[in-house]
């Protein structure tokens, strides 16, 4: 302090202000409402105080997620206290299953105005913070979230005040003016261990930063499948973060400048969260760092606020999901085991970005492998949170469905085809007698492999950028599109006869394959959302011989660009590796742009002609194979 400056008013009533706990906590009265303060910021040492009041009845006690003790929920607190949770942590679980506790179904981003309409008046709220700052400012930290709107609306403002709090910047100060007392306690703030993905989330996370395009802002929670997909975008540039909250998994792609929020469209050069939940690393790294943005859930999950974001990807979580797209994310069952939170906020916002996608990422099974995730129907009593007209792209580690712009059939076929193979079956019955599918729909083959994500590639033929991958089940309509785009001279050189269509039956044959003696690659080309198959090269292995016939397709307007010598090349790469022995095609005599195409091959070639019609083999040699 500067000699002869008289020292700043809010110091004085800081001190005045600051108390223990017990003496702040005596402003709870019978009936209060009181708001604790979010996650990892909850007050732990002004919680413990609370659940210590035995003067008290009838006290409601509301938060979103806290990670520490809720001893309010206890069975014993009945008649004292009862909880109601915007957000079920496993810490209140089971007070809410066992009728102790409330649940409020709620977006997160609508839980403010209750606050600030008094549509839920607060009575007391408690809160984390930190020290005051020079100018009498304490921030709220880690969690600015809908805590912020409780302190706005609280008759009372009761700060836990921790030195180990990070200062963050943002919306989230609150003067020494506006909090009513002061409980100091040194311990650190809580942290969660940082979970270890497992191989089912890593192949999750991979499938799902694969679908982030370069230049993209994100939206992620916490847990496996999140880290993973944190931990698989290394090689993305210029990411973007508006995300309702942040954990360790964002510190390794900040510091590399993966995520550097240059190309957002929104809060450019800001990372925008309103809590984040982890280490003492990343409240290290979060403090007093510019770079980040808390601001209020009321700003962050409006979905209208998201949607100025260009290329925002919200990757969430379900529980279930059945073969209509309606997703569980809240329940199991009738038994409440989350919440809602912000998940419809920011597929929705994800919805209206230009470029935008939302995911919705699970693991195929649950309970070892014993229950299915995607289901014919949902559960009887699980809460529909996000509606199959939201859904845009559904991800388990099997592969991606897209649902957007889907008929229920498209659908059908596309979940089940990302489901675990031990229950496709059963699912495709089920679809069959709910009318999902045709009743002639074919089954899935047996003891085929996962679809193979490792064969998707992006290349460029003379200009025109075309993405390549195996083909799915629910590319029916796009093969069939494909189909009638031909000219007569292409479909009778690829069948050799002047077919005018192709059944359901056969359409259905060459989409569903087992990935090992069967394979087909389709590129793609694109205009904006529109997507139209242009080329299709294919094998079916023929196990007396060890050769498998091969076939390709490539649309009329595409010849002559090299895409058929770049397939040819990427099934031999695929099929040597699985001991194919060889390939053998059937082409006209007049396709000599074909017969070219084999005999460029660089493997032995031998042909032989019957009636217009020549027989090509192409044999690989034995022993290692460059995959």
């Amino acid at each position: 302090m500067l000699s002869g400056m008289a020292e700043p008013r809010w110091k004085e009533r800081y001190r005045i202000r600051t108390v223990d706990a017990r003496k702040a906590l005596s402003v709870v009265r019978r009936g209060s409402r009181v708001f604790v303060g979010s996650g990892c910021a909850e007050p732990v040492l002004l919680v413990g105080a609370l659940a210590d009041r035995d003067d008290v009845a009838d006290v409601e006690v509301l938060h979103i997620m806290t990670i520490g003790e809720a001893p309010y929920a206890r069975a014993a607190q009945e008649g004292r206290f009862r909880h109601n949770a915007f957000f079920i942590g496993s810490n209140v679980r089971e007070a809410v299953a066992a009728g102790q506790a409330d649940y409020t179904p709620v977006f997160l981003s609508e839980i403010p105005a209750l606050f600030r309409t008094r549509r839920l008046p607060l009575d007391v709220a408690l809160v984390s913070t930190t020290p005051p700052d020079a100018h009498g400012f304490c921030s709220l930290g880690v969690s600015v979230d809908v805590v912020m709107s409780a302190v706005d609306a609280a008759e009372v403002v009761v700060a836990e005040v921790n030195p180990t709090m990070p200062r963050t910047h943002g919306a989230g100060f609150i003067h020494v003016d506006d909090i009513d007392f002061f409980v100091p306690n040194p311990k650190p703030i809580l942290e969660i261990p940082i979970p270890e993905s497992g191989a089912v989330s890593a192949t999750i996370g991979k499938f799902c930063a694969d679908l982030v395009p370069h230049g993209a802002t994100l939206q992620l929670g916490i847990g496996e499948i999140p880290n993973a997909v944190l931990a698989s975008l290394s090689a993305k540039t210029d990411l973007g973060l508006h995300s309702e909250m942040i954990s360790d998994g964002v510190v390794d792609l900040i510091e590399s400048g993966v995520i550097n929020c240059r190309r957002k469209s929104f809060h450019p050069g800001k990372a925008v969260t309103s809590f984040c939940m982890g280490s003492r690393r990343l409240y290290n790294f979060v403090n007093d760092n510019p770079f980040f943005e808390f601001l209020p859930t009321e700003v962050v999950n409006d979905p209208f606020v998201i949607a100025r974001n260009d290329r925002m990807i919200s990757i969430n979580s379900a529980l279930q999901v059945d073969l209509t797209g309606q997703v569980c994310a809240d329940s199991i069952g009738t038994r409440f085991y989350s919440g809602i939170g912000g998940q419809v906020d920011f597929i929705r916002g994800a919805a209206r970005s230009k470029d935008g996608r939302s995911v919705l990422a699970l693991p195929s099974t649950a309970k070892g492998d014993t229950l299915s995730r995607i289901v014919p129907v949902l559960t009887e009593g699980a809460g529909v949170v996000t509606t199959r007209g939201d859904v845009h792209t559904v991800v388990t580690e099997y592969g991606v469905a897209e649902l957007k712009g889907r008929t229920i059939r498209e659908r059908t076929l596309a979940l089940i085809s990302i489901a675990h193979p031990k229950f496709r079956d059963e699912l495709l019955a089920a679809a069959k007698q709910r009318h999902f599918v045709t009743v002639d729909q074919i089954p899935w083959p047996q003891g085929g492999k996962p679809y193979p994500a490792e064969f998707e590639s992006t290349e460029t033929f003379k200009g025109v950028e075309i993405r390549f991958r195996p083909i799915k089940p629910s590319d029916e309509r796009l093969l069939r599109e494909f189909f009638y785009s031909h000219s007569a001279d292409t479909v009778y050189q690829r069948y050799h006869a002047p077919l005018k269509s192709l059944s359901p039956q056969q359409i259905q044959q060459l989409c569903t394959l087992d990935y090992d003696q069967q394979m087909a690659i389709v590129g793609f080309t694109r205009e904006g959302e529109t997507e139209k198959m242009a080329a299709v090269a294919r094998y079916a292995l023929d196990r007396s011989t060890g050769l498998a016939e091969v076939a390709f397709t490539i649309h009329d307007n595409l010849q002559c660009r090299g895409i058929g010598t770049w397939l040819l090349d990427r099934l031999i790469r695929i099929a040597r590796p699985r001991g194919i022995r060889g390939f053998v095609g059937y082409v006209l005599a007049s396709n000599v742009r074909m017969l070219n195409l084999f005999h460029r091959s660089g493997f032995p070639v031998s042909s032989a002609l019957e009636q217009g019609i020549y027989t090509v083999t192409i044999r690989f040699p034995e022993g290692p194979s460059l995959a």
